[in-house]
């Protein structure tokens, strides 16, 4: 399938998504921009037309990311809420997280954010990144390492004899991820 074609059957349908995700139709025109040129110069690595459709939506979701990633404005996205911090001066575990996952290696972050965050099955996450089972297994298990050492070297938390993080938050002046 070309970019034409796949504008054509699908802008529409992103171009809602996106807006459900901004509430702005002239930035959701940016974005929907910025999508269909990621598209084209990434779609012939597509292997599989079936799952032309989720790739597209993963494209916009992450384009939408990096919208507010790069605007500091505030957004809520599935429970974990982004803004500029320097706006708000309580440090809480929200911000390392954001910090952590932010700083995460792209072949990490993919993977867990659409197993954690989205709630996809490391299934359906190894399909849509076209990558094996095992693959996907392996690279969750390891952001989920560095997420909890991120924490442990951010704000000094311990893992406990049961393997969970204990510990009380930093000030954001002592925090290594937020400040």
């Amino acid at each position: 399938m070309t970019t034409k074609e796949a504008w054509d059957t699908y802008s529409s349908d992103i171009k809602r998504f996106i807006i459900s995700k901004t509430n702005d139709v002239n930035i959701a025109d940016d974005i929907l921009q910025d999508t269909f040129i990621k598209v084209h110069t990434k779609l012939h690595t597509l292997r599989d037309d079936d799952k032309l459709k989720p790739w597209l939506f993963s494209v916009a979701r992450y384009t939408v990311l990096d919208h507010f990633k790069t605007s500091k404005i505030k957004v809520e996205l599935n429970g974990f809420e982004a803004e500029d911090t320097t706006l708000n001066p309580e440090h809480t575990e929200k911000d390392c997280l954001r910090g952590i996952l932010v700083n995460l290696p792209k072949k990490y972050r993919e993977p867990i954010f659409l197993s954690d965050i989205m709630g996809l099955k490391q299934q359906e996450v190894a399909e849509r990144l076209n990558l094996s089972l095992p693959t996907v297994k392996s690279q969750i298990q390891r952001a989920r390492k560095q997420i909890a050492q991120g924490f442990m070297d951010c704000c000094g938390y311990q893992m406990n004899d049961e393997g969970h993080l204990v510990g009380e938050i930093k000030d954001k002046k002592d925090c290594k991820v937020c400040n």
